[in-house]
């Protein structure tokens, strides 16, 4: 299966790949950058490399916009200008083990809490110090369909479910595709499968072999947007982004899924990636999170990150 950031960008419409913070900064797929001697000191004249969950795509060159027209949030950075950024795509598994393989990163961005909290245990087994884990944006998932009419269903439970999924296919005759990213690498994949099975119909769907995975969320996003499958499980921010009509999917109740609280940890010793991590949390970022489709994070989850 092709890098499913790679296949996005044939989708303008959906992400602007264009320079997160200006010409020179460009944006990255999920190939990890690098190893550079002078990468952990990300300052004016160098970069700051972050990795980011393929959810984030189309919010997180506006925050980074807004970020370098504003003042600096730590006095290590104060009197120093904003870095340029770079900015890689793809699942947080992927990302994690790219990290874990020495990838010279300053910043990860996941959408989840587990994987910055395994960071932050390594490091502590190590008895290395690191910035603690922080909340940063709780994802929202909805079904999304650019071949089905799905305008009539008023909420989505396991009636509508298996008109949608079963009954209707079988009256037509004609099998279903339903996409969701991998359940192992992406959070909003694992979100997906455990509303299937709350629901449940997620075994009889998956042995039917009516269920295609996708490597992320990205990915997700363009098969059901492509009509490569019927339905998918997406982030109601990517539907914001790509200004899909509303009669084309249905959001979930953010009760009916475990919660998509999306935590970030600093993974250098970059003072701008600090500065950065703090400005995340901040109420203009918060705004345009909020804008972009993501629920309000609570204070308490901000303050404390993935701290179990």
């Amino acid at each position: 299966m092709t890098s499913s950031l790679k296949l996005i960008a044939t989708l303008p419409a959906v992400f602007l790949l264009a320079s997160c913070s200006g010409t020179n900064n460009p944006e990255k797929t999920d190939d990890a950058p690098q190893a550079d001697s002078n990468t952990h000191k990300a300052q004016s004249s160098e970069v700051m490399r972050i990795a980011a969950a393929a959810n984030l795509a189309g919010v997180l060159p506006a925050v980074i916009d807004a970020y370098q027209s504003e003042e600096a949030h730590s006095p290590d950075t104060a009197s120093t200008p904003k870095p340029k950024i770079e900015v890689t795509y793809a699942s947080s598994g992927k990302l994690f083990a790219q990290i874990n393989s020495g990838a010279p990163y300053d910043l990860f961005l996941s959408a989840d809490q587990d994987f910055p909290a395994k960071y932050a245990q390594q490091q502590a087994a190590a008895n290395v110090t690191v910035q603690p884990p922080f909340t940063y944006a709780r994802g929202q998932l909805a079904l999304y369909s650019s071949n089905q009419d799905i305008s009539t269903v008023k909420t989505l439970d396991t009636a509508s479910l298996q008109q949608l999924f079963i009954t209707q296919p079988n009256q037509n005759k004609m099998p279903i595709k339903i996409t969701l990213a991998n359940p192992e690498l992406a959070p909003y994949g694992a979100s997906a499968k455990a509303f299937l099975q709350q629901q449940g119909i997620y075994d009889s769907l998956n042995s039917n072999k009516t269920i295609i995975q996708a490597e992320n969320i990205g990915q997700a996003f363009q098969y059901a947007h492509t009509a490569s499958t019927d339905y998918g499980f997406v982030a109601l921010s990517q539907l914001i982004s790509a200004k899909v009509a509303p009669s084309n999917y249905l959001i979930l109740q953010p009760d009916s899924y475990p919660a998509i609280l999306q935590d970030g940890i600093v993974v250098s010793d970059s003072a701008a990636a600090i500065d950065f991590s703090h400005y995340l949390q901040s109420k203009p970022a918060q705004k345009l999170f909020a804008d972009a489709g993501y629920l309000p994070v609570n204070a308490d989850h901000a303050a404390s990150g993935s701290a179990k």
